[in-house]
C-alpha cells in the first residue's frame, strides 16, 4: 500500500476515528459497546494514551482517516507498569488490505521503545477468524477464552484473550520505570 500514511493521530482525526469506531458498535462484534461512544469519549482516550506517553496512530489513504490503532496501560495497578492493551479497528471498506498490519507493527514498535514488555489483546466474538489471523500474524498467542459474557444482537459472545512479549518480555524490566 504505497499511498498508505500511518502517523500519530492529532484531535482533528478524532471525527474520522469516532466514525470507524460508531460503526464497528452498531455493525459488529469486535467492540463490546451497545451504544457508540460520544466524540467526547473519543477525544478522552485519545488524551489518555497521550498522558502516559503512549501511541495513537492513524493510517490514511488518500487524505482520509481509514484505520486507528492505540495502546493504554492494561490495568492502573502499578505492578502491571509493564503491560499494555491495544485496540485496532479499520473501516470496512479498508479491511483486509494490510492496513491492520502495518498499524500493529508501529503500536509493536512504538510500545516496545516506551519500555512494554507485554501487550494484551482482547478480541471481542471468537468467531471473528480475520482479527484472530491477523493477531496469530503479529506475533500474538491465544491465553483464552471467555465464553458467553457479553450478549449483543441477540446472541451470546466470547472474547478471546491474546498476548505478545515485547523486547525482553518476561527478561529484565527497563531501568527506566514507564
Amino acid at each position: 500500500m504505497a499511498d498508505m500514511i500511518t502517523r500519530a493521530a492529532v484531535e482533528a482525526d478524532l471525527v474520522a476515528v469516532h466514525a470507524i469506531y460508531a460503526d464497528e458498535v452498531l455493525q459488529g462484534t469486535a467492540s463490546f459497546e451497545l451504544e457508540p461512544p460520544d466524540l467526547e469519549l473519543i477525544r478522552e482516550r485519545w488524551h489518555a494514551s497521550q498522558a502516559v506517553g503512549l501511541p495513537y496512530q492513524v493510517a490514511q489513504m488518500h487524505d482520509e482517516v481509514v484505520a486507528f490503532a492505540y495502546a493504554l496501560p492494561y490495568r492502573p495497578r502499578p505492578a502491571y507498569r509493564y503491560t499494555v492493551e491495544h485496540s485496532i479497528y479499520v473501516a470496512p471498506p479498508w479491511r483486509r488490505q494490510g492496513i491492520g498490519a502495518r498499524l500493529f507493527g508501529n503500536l509493536i514498535e512504538a510500545c516496545t521503545a516506551w519500555g512494554a514488555r507485554q501487550m494484551i489483546g482482547i478480541i471481542g466474538d471468537s468467531a471473528n477468524a480475520a482479527s484472530l489471523r491477523a493477531h496469530e500474524e503479529a506475533g500474538f498467542r491465544q491465553i483464552g477464552i471467555l465464553h458467553s459474557v457479553g450478549w449483543k444482537f441477540d446472541r451470546w459472545l466470547d472474547t478471546v484473550i491474546v498476548q505478545r512479549s515485547l523486547g525482553p518480555g518476561g527478561g529484565e524490566p527497563p531501568q527506566v520505570c514507564p
